[in-house]
């Protein structure tokens, strides 16, 4: 019997409870209902040193991003959009997955990857959605097919923790799925690959 897959969020910017932050926790709540292990690292668990490849060791918080993203089957990117692009916070946290060059799923191999962007108004958030697609191919990582940008000028969310526009919500909703979906048809194909080379 398989296990359930994992899936990582990654973002948010340093103001707990951010508008991206609640946004990347309704995806990975519909991951968890959807039978997934989830795992947050959040704004402030960006908060790090800039990425030296140079650097003798790796700083405790990219030592935890990096375990979290290695150890995962699919991730969801959620970023504020900051003059038109992905947050430096997120950026530098993305950055220092460099230091998985050399795993045997290097950088977002092999994952599904959610992207989420928020700006005050469409124009940044359409902007950020697309750079942050842009990083993951970059990174070797698969985008779903519908990414999420969030104008919140038009749309919040409520103490309950789901978006106010509908349509929002059930477009976070769906990319859950997505990476969901994803995650356990390549968990399930190289199972089944396993067991095609044991038994030749």
């Amino acid at each position: 019997m398989l296990h359930a897959v994992k899936v990582v969020g990654i973002g948010g910017s340093s103001r707990p409870g951010s508008t991206a932050e609640l946004g990347l926790r309704v995806v990975l709540a519909e991951a968890a209902r959807l039978g997934a292990e989830v795992s947050l690292v959040g704004g402030a668990d960006l908060v790090m040193p800039l990425y030296d490849p140079r650097a003798a060791s790796c700083p405790p918080p990219a030592r935890r991003l990096l375990d979290e993203v290695a150890s995962a089957d699919g991730v969801v990117l959620a970023s504020p959009a900051y003059h038109g692009t992905v947050s430096g916070l997120l950026k530098n946290a993305l950055d220092h997955t460099e230091e998985l060059r050399d795993d045997a799923r290097p950088y977002l191999s092999g994952r599904a990857v959610g992207c989420l962007s928020v700006g005050m108004g469409w124009q940044g958030a359409v902007t950020t959605l697309a750079a942050l697609r842009d990083i993951v191919h970059a990174l070797r990582g698969w985008t779903t097919p519908l990414g999420v940008a969030v104008n919140s000028a038009t749309a919040g969310f409520g103490p309950d923790g789901q978006c106010d526009d509908p349509h929002i919500q059930r477009q976070l909703t769906a990319m859950a799925g997505q990476v969901v979906e994803f995650a356990e048809a390549r968990r399930a194909h190289q199972a089944l690959r396993a067991e095609a080379v044991a038994t030749r």
